[in-house]
Order: C-alpha cells, then structure tokens, then sequence
C-alpha cells in the first residue's frame, strides 16, 4: 500500500453503509484499511478497490479492538475514521438476552471509545483528520423494544459532540461527525428480520444517499447529519414535544409491535 497516500480506516466495511463509505473514499484517493468480521466480503471489496487492507476483526472481542487499535496507531498518514461497525436487537430489555446486550454495547460503545481514542492521538498532532461515527435516528427516541440499541446511539451522538467541542476548544482543525441515518436499504434490517413492506417506501434511503449526504455534511463542518428531509423534519418536531407526548407516542409503537 503507498504510504504517501492518506488512509481512511472504515469498520463494518463488508456492506451497506461501510461498505460504500470505503468505495466513495477510495475514490477520493484514500488507501483504505477494511474492518469486519467477514473476511470474504472483505477480500472481495479489497479486489475491487485495489488499493485496500484487509483486517478481520469482531469488534466486540478486546484482543480484536486491541489489534485495530496498534494498527491505527501504527498508521501515521491515517487522516479518516468511520466507526460504522454496529447491529441491532429487538424485544423487551429485560426478556432479551444480556449477552446480546453486552456484546452491542462493546461494538457501539466501547470500541468506538478505543479506536476514535487511538486515532485522534495521531490527527491532532499532525492537525488535519475525520472521524465519522454512525449513530441513528433512533438516538432520539425512546421506544420500547430497542432499549439498548437507542440507548447506544444517543450516547454515540453526546459523544460526538463533546469531542466537537474539546477539538475546538484547543484549536484543533479535526473534524468529527455523528451521522443519524433513518431507514436505509442494507442487510441490518434483515438481519433484524423486519418485513421492509410495512415500512412507508417514503422512508426508506439507499446507503449511497446516506453517504453522500454525511460528506457532504462534513465539507460542511457539520456536527449531526440527518440524512433526508423526512426525518430531519420528525426529528425536529419530536425535540420540541413535551415529554409526556413523547412518551404518549413511544407507547403507542409499543402497543402495536406488541401487536405484531
């Protein structure tokens, strides 16, 4: 891999959003390192970039965080960061399994902490760097059925935007982003084996409109991107409602999926 070239290091890159991350960044001219856990997802994407690093890894796992992070700190052209690694659970909190729990809460929390901790090291001595955590619009809610996953979410967004301010608060040029998608057309929902025909096609985005509307946003210092209007508008709205027709609303999505 040239060394000359700044790298951009993208977990969960085998699909979806990571995935497109990793080919809209390639032809930015970045090297890529390509984290997931499926190594032939990976090798394929590698092959088709030509110019990308293949490290498997299960981000849920220390001694794997352990090894991404030496890797990061070994990097010193590492100039982007997307920490997009993540997975979703559905059913009451306490009726779910805690291991599933815990291991989401290692993905979505602790090694975002480790590697986005890792490579800031680097970017803010050299003054230049990005870092693009994937959140969810679902950080601003509190719906029953994905305690945790929401829960994860909003503290990916608090943060985010606590770095903004520390980066800024020293001078620092490295610009980070929590990047809030909605619906978006990629394995997650699938894998969480949500029948996609119930939910209004208004809704749904491609991962390619949800990356492009992140770098953008970025160009943009941007801090909380919300891709799509429909959801920029309902996050906006809900902010705003008091806390008891928050609630009203939440129990309302739960009555029904307790229906489902």
């Amino acid at each position: 891999m040239n060394q000359q070239r700044p790298l951009a290091l993208v977990t969960g890159a085998s699909s979806g959003i990571g995935a497109v991350f990793a080919r809209r960044l390639a032809t930015r001219g970045y090297g890529l390192l390509l984290v997931a856990r499926r190594k032939d997802r990976l090798e394929q994407l590698a092959a088709e970039l030509g110019n990308a690093e293949v490290l498997v890894a299960d981000l849920s796992a220390a001694s794997d965080v352990r090894r991404i992070e030496e890797r990061i700190v070994a990097a010193q052209n590492l100039d982007f960061l997307v920490n997009n690694a993540g997975f979703g659970t559905l059913g009451r909190f306490w009726q779910a399994d805690v291991e599933g729990q815990d291991l989401m809460h290692r993905v979505h929390v602790n090694a975002i902490v480790r590697l986005t901790h890792a490579a800031l090291r680097g970017m803010v001595a050299r003054g230049r760097g990005n870092i693009i955590n994937v959140s969810s619009v679902a950080a601003f809610l509190h719906n029953p059925f994905n305690v945790g996953y929401g829960a994860t979410k909003a503290w990916i967004n608090s943060f985010t935007e606590a770095l903004h301010v520390e980066l800024r608060s020293v001078g620092s040029p490295v610009r980070v982003q929590a990047l809030c998608p909605g619906f978006t057309h990629s394995e997650f929902h699938d894998r969480l084996g949500i029948d996609r025909s119930l939910i209004p096609r208004s809704l749904w985005m491609t991962a390619e409109e949800v990356v492009e509307r992140s770098l953008a946003g970025l160009e943009r210092n941007e801090l909380i991107v919300i891709p799509g209007w429909r959801y920029r508008l309902l996050v906006g709205i809900y902010y705003w409602l008091p806390r008891f027709v928050r609630h009203a609303i939440a129990l309302k999505y739960g009555s029904l999926r307790n229906r489902g």
